[in-house]
């Protein structure tokens, strides 16, 4: 017959199965602090408090805030140009729409700024990230003026050096036959206006169908979108236009330098 261990404990009475379950739970939720338990004839089992689970809740809410700190920390990182890119855009050209101020906000990233940035360039040259969508002039003393562009979208971008050979104050519009064909409402002519897809300027690239111009469609800078050629929003390619002379060299990358 199994003996009772609470037998000759003074002021500790037997305990039903159930009670000892208590007991137990008591013990294992708090672990190593067990010893901080009352001493055995102090306790009242009538009256003992039910199971805190606080700690639990507050090991969540203290995991919780934990992830809020991390999350703001790395907003406060200033975003790498690498990744300053809006998504894709597979969005037509819109002959006729004309944008208001409103749509030529850019984001802070995409507005003209000057910048540092390392290069063997001669002052002037201007050279084309397209990973980063953006566009830079290069400046003396370690500079750069940079500017948020809309490039090609896959299929569409390319690499390499050319010269600016012609510049054009509100060019005339003839989309080539290839574009035509992939959007059919395309008008064959438009003659040079706000509401033109080429906007207010346009630098063109050698002797290849390609040109650095602006926009009527001020949202899509950023973004990967054109058929080729690259896009600024009006006042940005106004003043490049003014600060680029015809023969000035210009490099396409499609990869970010290491």
């Amino acid at each position: 017959m199994a003996m009772n261990a609470n037998r000759g404990v003074p002021g500790l009475r037997d305990l039903n199965p159930r009670e000892h379950e208590h007991l137990e739970s008591r013990h294992i939720s708090i672990g190593h602090h067990a010893a901080a338990l009352p001493a055995p004839d102090e306790l009242d089992f009538m009256q003992l408090a039910p199971f805190n689970s606080d700690a639990g809740s507050q090991m969540l809410l203290f995991r919780f805030f934990c992830f809020q700190i991390v999350l703001l920390a790395s907003l406060a990182v200033p975003m790498s140009p690498a990744f300053a890119q809006r998504e894709d855009m597979s969005i037509g050209d819109q002959p006729g729409y004309i944008p208001n101020a409103t749509d030529e906000e850019l984001p802070l990233q995409f507005r003209r700024q000057t910048v540092f940035y390392r290069s063997t360039e001669a002052p002037g040259t201007i050279i084309v990230h397209t990973a980063e969508r953006f566009l830079y002039v290069v400046q003396p003393n370690g500079r750069a003026i940079r500017y948020g562009i809309g490039v090609g979208r896959d299929g569409f971008q390319w690499q390499g050096l050319l010269h600016i050979t012609r510049k054009q104050e509100w060019p005339d519009w003839t989309p080539p036959p290839e574009m035509i064909e992939r959007q059919p409402y395309l008008p064959r002519f438009m003659a040079g206006g706000p509401g033109n897809p080429m906007g207010a300027r346009a630098l063109y690239l050698g002797t290849t169908v390609y040109r650095i111009h602006g926009t009527n469609q001020p949202k899509t800078i950023g973004s990967a979108v054109s058929s080729g050629c690259f896009r600024l929003v009006n006042g940005d390619v106004i003043d490049l236009y003014e600060r680029i002379p015809v023969g000035t060299k210009v490099i396409v990358r499609q990869k970010p330098e290491l």
